[in-house]
């Protein structure tokens, strides 16, 4: 079986998840002949090499107290080779050559790398030693997490890698459903202070939107309101189909927001669980013409198809945009921050909105696997199962008890370091100090570690705050497409060759349609017929809906 390049197939290899199928399709022998699916319970070997990734703040691992604590309660040595630079190359090289370390750590190996290098033999599957006995964390995690489960098993059947990711959602805030923090990306406002002004409401509909538009254009609030030169009132400025700062969310007035960085930025799910593509659905024409005359008309920045956040983000903090999109809203409107209020979902035409969510972020199953070069897999992975520890986690993620977390509220629960006491106590701030500390890896912290054993950083508290309080209201339908679906290797090449094409495809016309109008009957014929017959949407769609009926399948088991 040919072997991919490590980080060809990355992007897709982070949409992990998968149904379990026969466990005698797993790898093969290792050289210590263990046959496939039985634990190999050998523990002569405790010491171990571990080759991977590291921060480029990291002094390194070797005196790093967590790690040489949790050494010792396993019993083992580890001898470290990582590095912040060259990795993919350097483990390109081992791999290539047969030098293989007892474990990679912090690499990132895609999905469809982990499934070539468990099949070949060169790392093992880890389902045996998932067991009370082995790994006692990270199985009760696993049990009271079936999708965890679920998106680090390949799709041979196999688990050649241990998870991780960060959970973080509105449980972490108290809130009785958990979504997580990226399950609106952009949260638009609207300076409300000019609203004020000119004795207008917020806007409820696009259309009075439109109206508040041209009012702050045609009056030159950045000019009346603040004294900045005249003409210089931008109505409305984003990026154009960018993460948190993009124009996707006003879609919602017409049934769907094609978050970009989504599994496939046009890709939904419907009540139904059927995946399509809205940018091959009328409700996407019809929004294209009607945003066309925004811009047309002046109420659009014309530099939203090219400019950067740092641009956005000075025009906005010196007083000159109505409507914008962003992670928080101070942080872009800067000191005119308590002028903005958020805007709502906006009702469309026909009276009403959807906003298609994401499912979050990816539980990632390519930050730890073991070779065949091991002898004692159970000793290593003795060490790891201290890593599914929550006041562990904490500590690989941030610095040691004494560090970041220097005190416990009355719950018990830590409190992290301010900037200011950083500052203070290290001469750097609580992020260059958490850069210095953490260490690359199989962490996974769930939101309700939050609660209970760690506290939330105050900026992600009022992310999820805003986000259950002010936005989840407006949402109706919460499903969404699993980002954590796992691929067969097929389906992986059908992605390869026609994802980026797809989405290069439909972007490109977003952006002209919008600029310039359309699109005419001729055109959306012929858009739809590139779609199809050039850019694999068929394919596609036949590919993500078997992986998500596939992950149904697992979930209900």
């Amino acid at each position: 079986m040919r072997k991919s390049n490590l980080w060809k197939r990355a992007a897709v290899g982070t949409l992990a998840a998968s149904m379990v199928l026969s466990m005698s399709s797993c790898g093969e022998k290792s050289k210590n002949n263990v046959e496939p699916g039985v634990a190999n319970e050998n523990t002569d070997q405790t010491e171990f090499s571990i080759m991977g990734g590291i921060s480029a703040l990291s002094s390194g691992y070797e005196n790093n107290e967590v790690l040489n604590k949790m050494q010792d309660e396993a019993g083992i040595k580890i001898e470290w080779n990582c590095m912040s630079d060259s990795l993919a190359e350097q483990v390109n090289i081992r791999i290539a050559g047969g030098e293989y370390p007892d474990a990679f750590m912090g690499v990132g190996f895609s999905n469809y790398d982990l499934t070539n290098y468990g099949q070949d033999g060169t790392f093992i599957d880890l389902t045996p030693y998932i067991t009370e006995e082995y790994m006692p964390n990270l199985t009760k995690i696993l049990e009271e997490h079936p999708e965890i489960r679920t998106a680090i098993t390949m799709s041979d059947g196999c688990i050649y890698g241990l998870p991780a990711g960060e959970k973080m959602g509105t449980a972490a805030i108290g809130a009785e459903e958990d979504y997580n923090i990226y399950t609106i990306p952009q949260f638009s406002m609207i300076n409300k202070a000019w609203l004020d002004e000119l004795g207008l409401e917020v806007p409820t509909t696009l259309d009075e939107l439109h109206d508040a538009l041209v009012a702050f254009k045609e009056n030159d609030m950045s000019a009346r309101y603040y004294g900045n030169d005249p003409g210089s009132t931008i109505p409305m400025s984003t990026g154009f189909d960018q993460w948190c700062w993009g124009q996707n969310i006003f879609y919602a007035g017409f049934g769907f927001t094609n978050w970009p960085n989504d599994v496939i930025n046009d890709l939904v799910l419907n009540k139904d669980g059927e995946a399509e593509f809205v940018c091959a659905d009328e409700n996407y024409r019809e929004a294209l013409t009607y945003f066309h005359d925004w811009y047309e008309e002046g109420l659009m920045d014309p530099e939203m198809f090219s400019q950067d956040d740092t641009q956005l983000m000075s025009k906005c903090s010196q007083g000159y945009v109505g409507v914008s999109t962003w992670w928080y809203i101070d942080e872009l409107m800067g000191e005119y921050a308590d002028d903005y209020v958020f805007l709502p979902i906006l009702d469309g035409p026909d009276g009403t909105h959807n906003v298609t969510v994401r499912s979050g972020g990816a539980t990632n199953s390519g930050n730890l696997s073991i070779t065949s070069a091991c002898e004692s897999p159970v000793n290593l992975l003795k060490f790891f199962d201290q890593w599914y520890d929550p006041e562990n986690v904490m500590q690989l993620q941030y610095g040691p008890i004494g560090t970041y977390f220097t005190e416990q509220n009355e719950n018990g629960v830590w409190k992290s370091i301010t900037d200011e006491e950083s500052q203070t106590k290290f001469g750097k701030s609580a992020g260059e100090l958490k850069g210095e500390y953490e260490v690359y890896g199989p962490k996974l912290i769930l939101s309700d570690y939050y609660n209970s054993v760690f506290e939330l950083e105050s900026r992600a508290q009022e992310r999820l705050t805003d986000l259950n309080d002010f936005w989840m209201p407006y949402v109706e339908n919460t499903e969404s497409y699993p980002i954590d679906c796992v691929f067969t290797e097929e389906e992986l090449d059908t992605i390869d060759m026609y994802k980026t094409d797809f989405e290069n495809t439909v972007s490109e016309q977003e952006g002209l349609w919008l600029k310039n109008g359309g699109p005419s009957d001729e055109e959306w014929e012929a858009y739809i017929d590139t779609l199809t017959n050039s850019c694999g949407m068929e394919e596609l769609l036949k590919v993500y809906q078997d992986a998500y009926d596939r992950y149904e399948e697992e979930m209900a088991e």
